[in-house]
């Protein structure tokens, strides 16, 4: 359909749409978008097309989609402040941090400090940390692009290089994602830019998330951190950077928020675009160093040990591997294998420890990451089989390369690239129900 909008308003898109300028002057997050230029829109997400002159777009709209022309432009003049005063910035390279709560518009934020910065011909670079809605990068890792020319969604650039921790969420993996974070921003000074721009995560409410975002600040020692607000939810966290020079920016009025299930289906088309035509490999362990989900691959192993001999004992049967940490011991187990729930209870005695089981087969859909032998990013893959009496790893990747690193996430995916549950032994809330499943 056609749609013509009058000069000083702004049409609201939300995907999954495809917008045409037919006429007109309109910009997008600061991108001035010419005649027969074609947006897509993604589901659960909302572009603004600011109208300059009076548009006619060509519009069509996917099933939930939908638009809505508001009065003048939602970009907040604070957003315009904000990058005045980075471009006050003295220092070359000059890095920015972004922080904000969930659905705040901190990539929408950072599109818009780019595509303004693009316009004076700045190099920038975008570093994205947001594991859990990750736009630059597959999902459950961090990575950076350097840009070249304006854009209205961060997704459509291409990952130079990526850092994977595994998970969605930086709560469980803190010390993993600042780590990545923080190689990366190295890496990035290599580039020569003259401004890196880093995305966060929505993780700011509560004690934990204050201490991480302090952490990963202080390590990225920005030279001005922007902290977008709604309300006041972000207040304790902006007490907390004495040292760093600050700016409050708003949250656009007409941020689209997303349920849960939404930035589920976000991250779903990252796992969709990162792993388009993957092939099966089948890969000998003795190539590969494997990384990662403890549950299946740990060097911490008791196999061949003596006190490894006295649990068999008590168990009745010798696992596929058996690895013991300073709290917990995990056994792996064979598909139809089971375990007595008396003999585990008396297993777990004679150690002292929580025992976790996994089952031969589990492992199947587990999020991968592959490197190679000087530890560059190469993808990510789905793990298919970890083949312990074969010794060989069958994997479904889109990577050619030579691969030597295998690093086994904590996310796992069915055939359709849809997340599904994983039981892992951080999520048992009750160790019984978990043995009732073997």
């Amino acid at each position: 359909m056609n749609r013509t909008v009058e000069r000083g308003k702004t049409l609201l898109v939300d995907g999954p749409a495809s917008v045409t300028v037919i006429s007109g002057k309109t910009e997008v997050f600061g991108y001035s978008l010419s005649s027969a230029k074609k947006v897509v829109i993604r589901e659960g997400k909302r572009l603004p097309f600011v109208v300059e002159e009076t548009t006619t777009f060509e519009i069509s709209l996917g099933e939930s989609a939908g638009l809505e022309e508001v009065d003048g432009s939602t970009i907040p003049s604070s957003w315009v402040e904000a990058y005045e005063e980075l471009l006050n910035l003295q220092t070359k390279p000059s890095t920015v941090v972004v922080l904000g709560a969930v659905d705040s518009g901190k990539s929408s934020f950072c599109t818009y400090l780019i595509n303004m910065l693009l316009q004076e011909k700045r190099k920038c670079v975008i570093l994205d940390g947001d594991l859990g809605q990750s736009d630059v990068g597959p999902p459950c890792t961090v990575a950076y692009a350097v840009v070249t020319k304006p854009i209205t969604d961060l997704f459509s650039l291409e990952a130079k290089n990526a850092f994977f921790v595994g998970v969605t969420s930086p709560s469980r993996a803190r010390n993993k994602v600042i780590e990545g974070l923080s190689l990366l921003k190295k890496e990035v000074l290599n580039e020569n830019p003259d401004f890196v721009v880093v995305n966060t995560d929505g993780w700011v409410d509560g004690e934990d998330a204050i201490n991480y975002k302090m952490q990963l600040v202080s390590e990225l020692n920005p030279d001005l951190v922007f902290c977008i607000q709604q309300t006041d939810e972000t207040n304790q966290l902006l007490n907390a950077f004495q040292k760093f020079r600050k700016m409050v920016v708003d949250s656009p009025i007409a941020i689209k928020q997303r349920d849960r299930e939404k930035r589920r289906n976000l991250r779903e088309l990252g796992y969709i675009k990162y792993l388009k035509n993957m092939k099966m490999q089948s890969l000998p362990l003795s190539w590969l160093k494997i990384e990662g989900n403890e549950l299946f691959v740990s060097d911490k192993t008791l196999r061949n040990t003596r006190k490894a001999e006295e649990i068999y004992e008590i168990l009745g049967m010798k696992p596929l591997n058996i690895a013991e940490f300073e709290n917990k011991i995990l056994i792996l187990i064979g598909r139809r294998r089971w375990i007595d729930a008396e003999k585990l209870t008396k297993a777990e005695e004679f150690t002292r420890k929580k025992i976790v089981i996994a089952r031969k087969g589990d492992e199947e859909g587990l999020l991968t990451a592959l490197y190679d032998a000087n530890r560059k990013f190469l993808g990510i893959g789905v793990l298919q089989e970890l083949d312990y009496a074969r010794k060989t790893l069958k994997i479904l990747t889109p990577v050619k390369e030579e691969i030597s690193t295998v690093v086994i996430g904590k996310v796992k995916l069915d055939k359709n690239m849809k997340e599904i549950p994983f039981l892992e032994e951080e999520n048992q809330s009750e160790f019984p129900m978990f043995r009732k499943l073997f």
